[in-house]
């Protein structure tokens, strides 16, 4: 039995000194197919909500990980999934999430609807914590419209300074931006009495986010086809979350020695730091089937005028971050 135990013991130290010797993240950060990263920072945890990367019918639910430094991350299986959203039935992607009066809030695409006499759209579910589980929160799906040829997928939430919410959305070439309900259950005009707002940028295909830094508005997109090679992103800037935006180039996209088809990102901010990552998805080498993407990290820095500087891929990640 002493034998045993020490035995035990030696095992234990060597899975602690294997966990303590991990410098980096590596990429991808998890293994499986998984695309479409939403990054999130809830008290000190990081979180990234990904598509489950299959066909469109076994895209029913959703996993998510979360981690204390950006290197050592953990799986929650099933936050979301079909059985909790009885209109959806497939092609569930893109989550977006917020945390707003101690619930958080994760939007969804379900359905991949192509015309706008199909069920689906972008959903909303709710939970008490960020690894769920997550119930649908209205029974039905908060866009359900193809409106300025926007197919209702790739949602983002934006929190503007002065507190109000903003969906972005769009596919198919298009984007829209509307305004929450503070209770997100609906939509509610802008002042001139429209309820969409098309703010589709040259080049934009989908996946749109938005953040703020030093007063300045970053709208980022993916432009090119997601199953093949040319999948990039590009940003521009502006003075508000109406713009007008320029837009200044692409910051991310293939390098022949580490991937293709990079791109479907969310940027995630050191709280009361100036430290920025980027979360995105990408396709192994060799890989050809649409579908085999996987989720990395790597930084995201600025220069001096405050333009995104090229986002350089690599298979290490990142080094630990802590939040404080």
């Amino acid at each position: 039995m002493k034998k045993l135990l020490l035995g035990l013991l030696a095992i234990a130290g060597i899975a602690q000194q294997g966990v303590a010797q991990k410098k980096t993240s590596g990429n991808p950060i998890a293994e499986g197919w998984y695309a479409d990263p939403e990054a999130a920072i809830f008290g000190k945890q990081y979180w990234v909500y990904p598509t489950y990367s299959a066909p469109y019918n076994k895209q029913v639910h959703f996993d998510a990980f979360s981690s204390p430094d950006l290197v050592n991350w953990t799986k929650h299986d099933n936050v979301l999934d079909s059985s909790n959203v009885k209109w959806a039935k497939r092609a569930m992607w893109a989550p977006a999430i917020v945390k707003k009066d101690n619930k958080y809030y994760f939007f969804f695409g379900a359905n991949d609807i192509q015309n706008n006499n199909e069920t689906g759209g972008i959903g909303v579910a709710v939970a008490d914590k960020p690894e769920g589980p997550f119930k649908d929160l209205l029974g039905k799906p908060l866009i359900d419209k193809i409106v300025n040829g926007a197919q209702p997928i790739d949602q983002f939430v934006f929190k503007d300074k002065d507190g109000q919410y903003y969906i972005i959305y769009g596919g198919w070439g298009h984007c829209n931006i509307a305004r929450l309900k503070s209770d997100f259950t609906g939509l509610e005009p802008f002042a001139d009495g429209t309820t969409y707002r098309e703010m589709t940028p040259k080049g934009y295909v989908e996946g749109p986010i938005m953040f703020i830094r030093k007063g300045k508005y970053y709208f980022m997109w993916s432009e090119g086809g997601w199953t093949g090679p040319d999948y990039k992103v590009a940003y521009a800037i502006g003075d508000s979350v109406n713009g007008p935006f320029k837009k200044e180039g692409t910051i991310l996209q293939q390098d022949a020695a580490i991937a293709t088809g990079a791109g479907h990102h969310s940027v995630i901010q050191v709280p009361g730091k100036d430290e920025w990552y980027i979360v995105y998805h990408r396709r192994p080498l060799g890989e050809t089937d649409g579908n085999h993407r996987v989720t990395c990290i790597d930084k995201m820095t600025f220069d001096k005028n405050g333009l995104i500087n090229t986002v350089k891929m690599t298979n290490e990640g990142v080094t630990a971050n802590k939040i404080k």
